[in-house]
């Protein structure tokens, strides 16, 4: 990939949605980028694809941009196994792949460690923040330009293919008494509490 990815369409609507560049942007890009040739598809417009990611960092957001599964059609699954691991599928054809991380090379190095603990901890200056922005752009290049075999180890998916978004009717949670979707409310002492409330009651258990 010696074109220069940094200034494609592509990538710069997922910088714009993302708000910056870095590492992990660019990882969800090169797999989401590869998912759709490998399915040999487009970006969904309703559930025509599916996407599970197993992590909830930078990368999820390019994507989202790139595929166009979403939380919101039901289509974007995450599940937290802490992995830079992501399956794609296409209902049409019923096939999917799966890209894990060959290693951990693209991973921040301890300088960037460090200047994200600064901002983080809102102790860091300007110009940590410059260098900062400058490493992710250094790494995103990189990723960017890393053959496909360095990046990901890629598998048919083995998994089932993940059934179409519900539309379930809400019901009020006896405790809040806020409109809940009747498949996460459970039965307790015979009320139907949501899991906020649930959340809350084990808080003051603990306190």
């Amino acid at each position: 990939m010696k074109t220069n990815e940094l200034i494609h369409e592509d990538f710069k609507r997922c910088v714009d949605f993302h708000g910056h560049i870095c590492g992990g942007l660019a990882i969800g890009y090169r797999a989401a980028q590869e998912g759709l040739l490998w399915l040999k598809e487009h970006r969904a417009l309703d559930e025509e694809l599916v996407t599970i990611v197993e992590n909830d960092a930078c990368g999820v957001d390019a994507v989202q941009v790139l595929t166009g599964c979403t939380f919101g059609k039901g289509n974007f699954i995450y599940r937290d196994y802490g992995k830079m691991a992501f399956t794609f599928f296409s209902r049409k054809t019923g096939k999917g792949v799966r890209m894990a991380p060959v290693d951990r090379g693209f991973a921040p190095d301890p300088e960037q460690k460090a200047l994200f603990e600064k901002v983080r901890s809102n102790t860091a200056t300007d110009e940590d923040r410059k260098t900062l922005s400058e490493l992710g752009r250094k790494k995103a290049e990189a990723i960017l330009e890393s053959p496909l075999e360095k990046l990901f180890k890629i598998t048919p998916a083995q998994v089932p293919i993940p059934e179409k978004a519900r539309i379930h009717p809400s019901i009020l949670c006896d405790r809040c008494h806020e409109p809940t979707m009747e498949t996460r409310l459970e039965n307790i002492d015979g009320q139907k509490i949501c899991r906020g409330c649930q959340e809350q009651g084990a808080q003051h258990l603990n306190n």
